[in-house]
């Protein structure tokens, strides 16, 4: 692992226990034990090491889905399926830190478009959007009906996971994800979200 790539695991760590928003050089130098000189020189600029971070981000999100394919082939895995194992996923503490760096950088992309953030919540959206599609039978993938119905999976998840985070209610949170999932399962393959 070069030295580049050591500081930028190192500025993760600490980003995930301190935040992104208010990131100043000066301090996470010295609790990673470099200088903010260094950290320029290697990444550009606090920009430059910002989006270094975000992409860093990108990779843990990405192993998310990554995850959910693995547990099968993604076409037979099915929507309802795939998103129980989204939400296992989510839903589990040890992945607070990186899921709140997610939503804080989701809300900054949105508000500065145009910044160090750029796409990042569109990207996201994107991301996920087609891992849900990949789980979709493909009359069902390229339909409208299919469209609207991993959105809604989507915004489900989205929203449920904003609440978590908020208030550390899983048992609550996840009884809704239940609900919802209960009117997207077909009729056939009716139950109750296993326990997380």
């Amino acid at each position: 692992m070069t030295r580049k790539e050591e500081l930028l695991e190192a500025t993760y760590r600490y980003v995930l226990e301190h935040g992104l928003t208010q990131l100043s050089l000066r301090p996470l130098a010295a609790a990673i034990g470099s200088s903010p000189r260094v950290l320029v020189f290697l990444f550009g600029s606090k920009e430059g090491l910002v989006r270094a971070v975000l992409a860093r981000a990108r990779t843990d999100e990405l192993a998310a889905l990554d995850h959910v394919r693995a547990s099968g082939d993604a076409a037979t895995i099915g929507l309802t399926t795939a998103v129980e194992c989204l939400w296992a996923w989510l839903a589990t503490p040890d992945h607070r830190p990186v899921l709140t760096l997610w939503a804080e950088s989701y809300a900054r992309s949105l508000v500065e478009p145009g910044g160090v953030w750029g796409d990042f919540a569109a990207a996201t959206v994107h991301d996920w959007l087609a891992l849900l599609a990949d789980c979709q039978p493909a009359r069902e993938r390229h339909s409208a009906d299919g469209s609207a119905r991993r959105t809604l999976a989507l915004a489900v998840l989205r929203g449920a996971l904003l609440d978590l985070l908020a208030t550390g209610d899983h048992k609550r949170v996840s009884a809704a994800i239940a609900h919802q999932l209960a009117l997207l399962r077909p009729a056939s393959r009716t139950g109750p979200l296993p326990s997380a």
